[in-house]
């Protein structure tokens, strides 16, 4: 098997420590495909020192210069694109077809809406009669990266801190490393200067907090769990660096009698269920008004058993696997524990589908009669398990969409354009969407309270990576 190295100070190096080795595990096939030599606190100073050697230089190169770095990584990242969509579907077992079109497709997207953001970006401005405000910076920058969507995630973090003038720690997920490797190949060879970019492979337990608690990191990005994300802030909070957090969610999906409600069901399920449901913005509660709720309840069991579930490898419209083992059985659980609450079980439940006996796959699975005081409605279960609930007025939709602990979306279903746009500005969540409306690369993604905080894609993510400076008689008087 290849053994995935750290790539430090523009060379592949070996872990230092006695870390055991990770097996990264195909979850079509339950096979170890790689494994990664699992890096120590050791090998995060070197990757830190590398980092903060580098920063002086990287952060004085022209602007035009930093853009041009992203065209050379964009460009080898087109001619190497069926590497990557193969490594994704390898390693965290996201369907071919979902491969190319959006996990892999994210490469591309937020380089390009980083470079249009930096390109229109005021980095100095004059808001008083000779002061000059500018924009530099902030520094070594770490970053934590998932396996649901480790692409959208590398690239949300990594082009706007490349493009400010940052200089980058990466520690990816140690369950879906294969991409990360690309993208450290994919920077070597786009000959980035020595040491902006690192990648350290390993544990959160160890890599993670030796990041997180390091003197000479001034930013900690981190995409992942609520709880992990916990960790992260308390170990970054002696050192104030700058933590910025995309965390879990409960989305709720308002869907109101006056909906077209065929297009809306169907829509919604789709959109759980997408990437396995392994998506933190996925609309996972579905609330659907009392006077069509059985109709919509139907109508959801239709579209879940239409639900295609297959190998990943394969071409057609379908979900794969979990990403891991470890998954698997929290999924399951999470259904089990659905049933023991008292919903009502209308599609899917434990266990593979039939035709499947190997790999991590779980059949996709409808509750209805959830109210939201059961942890199923509350709780991430990060699979394609759909809630369904019941609301009778406005006022009670938009209470039960904002009784939970998150924040990262929400979804309105209703052809009261009016209705929808007023009831989107009462919903506590970083994004809504309206009958379906997607987001794009340029707008903000991030949520309200345990959603974490801060905001990637854009102009709003380059900001965050970003320090103000205020140079006082900067003009003659």
């Amino acid at each position: 098997m290849k053994s995935l190295q750290h790539y430090i100070a523009g060379r592949w190096v070996a872990a230092s420590g006695n870390e055991p080795h990770y097996p990264v595990v195909n979850p079509a096939t339950e096979r170890p495909v790689a494994q990664i030599l699992m890096g120590s606190a050791a090998d995060v100073d070197a990757a830190v020192s590398a980092a903060k050697a580098a920063f002086p230089a990287y952060a004085a190169r022209p602007l035009e210069q930093r853009i041009g770095d992203l065209r050379r990584l964009r460009a080898i990242f087109e001619r190497r694109y069926a590497d990557m969509v193969e490594a994704i579907t390898t390693e965290m077992g996201a369907p071919h077809h979902l491969s190319s079109r959006s996990q892999a497709a994210c490469g591309p997207g937020h380089i390009d809406a980083t470079i249009e953001a930096a390109q229109q970006l005021d980095w100095e401005a004059r808001p008083g009669q000779n002061s000059n405000v500018v924009r530099e910076p902030i520094g070594v920058c770490g970053l934590i990266t998932p396996w649901n969507w480790p692409i959208n995630q590398i690239m949300a973090k990594l082009a706007p801190a490349l493009v400010a003038g940052c200089t980058v720690v990466l520690k990816p997920s140690e369950q879906a490393p294969l991409s990360a490797q690309l993208i450290a190949e994919f920077i070597d060879e786009a000959a980035l200067p020595r040491g902006v970019f690192n990648l350290v492979h390993g544990s959160g337990a160890v890599v993670g907090n030796a990041m997180s608690a390091h003197p000479d990191i001034d930013l900690m990005s981190f995409t992942g769990s609520t709880r992990a994300g916990v960790m992260v802030a308390k170990a970054s909070a002696d050192s104030v660096k700058r933590v910025t957090q995309e965390l879990g969610g409960k989305s709720a999906n308002i869907v109101f009698a006056d909906a077209d409600l065929p297009a809306a069901i169907a829509r919604g399920v789709r959109s759980c269920f997408n990437n396995t449901g392994q998506s933190c913005n996925a609309p996972t509660r579905m609330l659907i008004e009392s006077s069509v709720y059985d109709r919509a309840v139907e109508l959801a069991v239709a579209a879940a058993r239409a639900t295609k579930v297959g190998d990943p490898a394969q071409p057609g419209d379908h979900i794969g696997p979990l990403a891991s083992r470890m998954q698997f059985e929290k999924v399951q659980a999470c259904i089990a524990m659905g049933i023991a609450e008292g919903a009502k079980l209308v599609a899917g439940g434990t266990g593979r589908p039939e035709h499947l006996s190997v790999g991590y796959y779980t059949r996709p699975t409808l509750f209805a009669e959830v109210h939201n005081q059961m942890r199923i409605a509350r709780e991430e279960i990060f699979g394609p398990v759909l809630c369904l609930m019941r609301f009778d007025d406005l006022e009670q939709a938009i209470s039960i969409a904002n009784d939970t602990p998150f924040g990262l979306a929400a979804y309105v279903q209703t052809g009261d354009l009016d209705k929808a746009r007023a009831i989107a500005r009462r919903l506590r969540a970083g994004s809504v969407h309206i009958n379906g409306a997607s987001q794009g690369y340029a707008e903000p993604f991030g949520g309200y309270r345990q959603s974490g905080n801060g905001r990637e894609c854009g102009a709003y993510g380059l900001l965050e990576f970003l320090e103000l400076k205020s140079i006082n008689g900067y003009y003659a008087a």
